[in-house]
C-alpha cells in the first residue's frame, strides 16, 4: 500500500485522539486521564504485538530502538498531559488542536533539518511559513 493513504489514516486516528482528549478534559483530570489513555494505547500495541508474533512476523528490537521508542514515550505522555491542560482552560479545539499540531509539525521539521540533516525544497519551506502564519492568526484571538 502506498504510504499517502496509510498518512491520511493515521490523521484520522490523530484527529480523533485530539478530538476526544477535548472532551474528556472537564470530566478528568490531565494526570488520570493521560493514564487511561496510556494504558488503552498500551493494551492496544500489546494486541498487536502479540497477533504479529503468532503469525511468525520478526520482531526487530534492539536496544537503541528501546531506548528512542522510550523517548518518543516521554515526548507523547507530557504531550497528553498538557493537552489535557490546555483544553481545560477553555481553549477551543478548532484553535488548540491546530496550534499544537502545526507547532508540533514545524519543530519537527526544524529538529530534521537540524539533527538529521534534511533537505528541505522551496515548496516544503513555503509550507512551513505558512503554518507559522496560521498558527499565529490562531493565537490572535485567544
Amino acid at each position: 500500500m502506498h504510504w499517502l493513504p496509510l498518512a491520511l489514516l493515521t490523521a484520522l486516528c490523530l484527529a480523533l485522539y485530539n478530538f476526544f482528549i477535548k472532551l474528556a478534559a472537564n470530566h478528568v483530570s490531565a494526570a488520570a486521564g493521560a493514564v487511561v489513555l496510556q494504558l488503552v494505547a498500551a493494551a492496544l500495541g500489546a494486541v498487536w504485538l502479540v497477533k504479529l508474533k503468532l503469525q511468525g512476523q520478526p520482531l526487530n528490537i534492539t536496544g537503541k530502538g528501546v531506548l528512542l521508542a522510550a523517548l518518543a514515550g516521554l515526548g507523547v505522555g507530557l504531550a497528553e498531559i498538557l493537552t489535557f491542560v490546555v483544553f481545560q482552560r477553555g481553549v477551543n479545539s478548532s484553535v488548540g488542536t491546530p496550534v499544537i499540531v502545526g507547532g508540533s509539525v514545524l519543530l519537527t521539521a526544524v529538529l530534521g533539518l537540524a539533527v538529521l540533516r534534511e533537505g528541505l525544497t522551496m515548496p516544503q519551506a513555503g509550507g512551513l511559513i505558512l503554518i507559522v502564519a496560521g498558527i499565529v492568526l490562531l493565537a490572535r484571538g485567544h
